[in-house]
């Protein structure tokens, strides 16, 4: 016996209303990083050992800042994503559960802000 409506079951919506959307949120972080870590890379690997104009140079192309960018947005959001997994898998009591999902998506999106922030100042020149 199950407590689900028809219409829940059709829509493939759980008890949390949100169905397979976290799932394919995942999924869809997962794919896209595999490219944008291929630009990271690139882009990182080349810049070790440079000077800071060789490096400044470097992220001076718009291929090397928006790919490492976005590879620093979309890398924190799966982690998020993923963290939040392992909280309501291993967090059995409300308050630290929800206590650890808050911090969780503060320091993700705290260090993906960041990462973004240093990238543009270093895109766009500043920071003499």
């Amino acid at each position: 016996m199950t407590f689900r409506t028809d219409y829940s079951r059709v829509a493939g919506l759980g008890p949390a209303r949100q169905g397979a959307q976290r799932w394919w949120m995942q999924r869809l972080a997962s794919v896209a990083l595999v490219p944008l870590a291929f630009i990271f890379i690139s882009a990182i690997s080349r810049s070790l050992g440079a000077s800071r104009e060789e490096v400044l140079g470097i992220f001076a192309n718009p291929w090397n800042s928006i790919g490492t960018m976005l590879f620093l947005v979309v890398g924190f959001m799966h982690l998020r994503m993923g963290l939040h997994e392992v909280i309501e898998d291993y967090v059995h009591t409300k308050g630290t559960a929800t206590m650890l999902h808050v911090l969780n998506t503060l320091l993700c999106w705290g260090f993906a802000v960041t990462g973004v922030f240093a990238v543009a100042r270093m895109t766009l020149g500043l920071g003499e």
